[in-house]
């Protein structure tokens, strides 16, 4: 019997009143490639932070090969264990790819100074070793995606790690890198070293994994072999049975006579191709997909963050400003951005400078604000969108994450617009401000405005009228109200189409 290389048993993570693992459990064999599935917020990279020694669990254990895990003060020894390749490379572009292969642990010569010749050799000699096919002198800038990669996996096997966590590794790839880099991940294995693969993409897993395992809602759920899970049940065990199988009724839906507000038509660039859609007066319309489907881009396309390679966008009838945010809200666009704390928020300002900050022209004449129709202005938006605050003069910053959210939400509805995009909306907040920010949603359904839900929850697109589903960059399904959870999943992850 297979004495397993990893083993983490009854984890539970905290963060404050938030608990992001209550039951995490993975058991990882020599020479395997397992797959860590589960929706968004499902605990795995809670777990997988715990797995490489970057977070301390609460309760629970980690060992490997039987042995406790390393202190986490001790870098040297989990470098010797295990290494994560995440989806934004760690390397350093300016530097030689031997550079990167040694640093910080430079070979050194006489007077402790760098020996770039040895460490020029040695790198030669770990390339070779793993076949990895780069040039140890190049600029790190210059490779691709998957070039880059493989720097990564190199670098972890040279500090004696055989133990490698792959973060959504294929997001950035096109098919033909897929195909090699899964190659090369077949060769590796040959070689002794063991892969954990995240991947919201499920037809990779059974292309490339030998075991896979489920977390759901930040337990763990079941382990299986890949060879003896159908496609369906492993789906079911990351929706949850209960909920798959819950029947929904369809709401009425918009009346064919209702007017297209917004029509976009052979949208086009680096990350999707050839989009086609329209939003009806009234109508909500939820953008669904995998991490690297291209929906984000997508959605802050239409929001004016980008200018497509091709393709329109008419909204009433009125070509959309790409590239320009301050036009595209001119031009009736209001946007909710994927992130409150980098985006939607200048933390240094009151709730009211922040909730008023799109619409400061009808709050005076001649570039001149008046201070009692901005305060009154913010007031009824803290009522409106039911803000806990002291009033519109307190600091953003001391709000909650739900009530923060609520201020970003409020300066979108702000300007009345005929478009509102909203890009995972919900993501961060209670349960309470989850339900009193998606009641904005039935209020700007039933106010006329065109609504673009882009969000990784399904509770927040159970509120649409119909789901398009993005998959590497191209609209592949459409879900009328009413879907369910299973069928839903089965098309973000590719399941449905073999």
């Amino acid at each position: 019997m297979t004495h397993p290389l990893v083993v983490a048993e009854g984890i539970v993570k905290r963060f404050g009143p938030t608990v992001a693992l209550r039951d995490g459990r993975l058991t990882v064999v020599p020479g395997e490639s397992h797959a860590l599935v589960g929706r968004n917020g499902a605990g795995k990279s809670t777990l997988v932070s715990i797995l490489t020694g970057l977070q301390a669990p609460d309760e629970g254990t980690v060992t490997f090969e039987g042995e406790p895990a390393p202190p986490l003060t001790d870098r040297d020894a989990w470098r010797s264990k295990v290494a994560c390749v995440y989806q934004k490379p760690t390397v350093v572009p300016q530097l030689t790819v031997a550079e990167n292969l040694f640093i910080n642990r430079q070979p050194t010569g006489l007077g402790g100074l760098i020996s770039w010749r040895r460490m020029q050799a040695e790198a030669v000699e770990l390339l070779d070793t793993w076949d990895v096919r780069v040039a140890p002198d190049a600029i790190t800038a210059e490779l691709s995606v998957e070039g880059r990669q493989m720097v990564e996996i190199a670098r972890a096997l040279s500090c004696g790690a055989r133990f490698i966590v792959l973060d959504e590794p294929t997001a950035q790839l096109d098919n033909k890198e897929i195909e090699r880099l899964f190659d090369r991940m077949r060769g590796l294995q040959e070689s002794g070293v063991t892969f954990l693969l995240i991947s919201h993409h499920l037809q990779e897993v059974y292309e490339v994994c030998q075991t896979v395992t489920v977390l759901r809602d930040a337990r763990w759920i079941t382990t299986a072999p890949v060879a003896e899970l159908p496609r369906a049940a492993l789906v079911e065990a990351m929706a949850g049975e209960e909920i798959a199988d819950r029947e929904r009724g369809a709401r009425a839906g918009v009346p064919d006579g209702s007017p297209v507000l917004l029509d976009v038509r052979g949208l086009s660039s680096e990350v999707y191709a050839d989009i086609a859609l329209t939003i009806r007066e009234g109508e909500v319309v939820g953008l669904a997909g995998s991490s690297g489907s291209g929906k984000i881009q997508l959605a802050e396309t239409l929001a004016g963050l980008y200018k497509p390679d091709a393709g329109t966008a008419r909204l009433a009838g009125q070509n959309l400003p790409f590239g320009d945010v301050s036009a595209a809200l001119q031009a009736g666009v209001a946007c909710v951005p994927r992130d409150r704390h980098d985006q939607g928020l200048v933390s240094g300002m009151t709730i009211g400078d922040n909730a008023t900050m799109s619409v400061l022209d009808r709050l005076g004449r001649h570039g001149l604000v008046g201070t009692t129709a901005k305060r009154k202005f913010a007031t009824d938006l803290i009522q409106r969108l039911d803000i806990h605050a002291e009033g519109p003069d307190q600091p953003v910053s001391d709000l909650s994450g739900g009530n923060a959210q609520k201020v970003v939400m409020a300066r979108a509805l702000a300007s009345e617009p005929r478009l509102l995009v909203l890009i995972n909306p919900t993501a961060g907040v209670d349960v309470k401000s989850k339900e009193s920010l998606l009641a904005r949603v039935d209020t700007a359904r039933e106010d006329g405005t065109a609504v673009l839900v882009v969000s990784d929850e399904l509770d927040d697109l159970r509120r649409c009228d119909r789901v398009l589903v993005l998959f590497h960059g191209r609209v592949v399904a459409e879900h009328p109200a009413g879907w369910h959870d299973h069928e839903l999943i089965a098309s973000i992850e590719g399941v449905d189409r073999g």
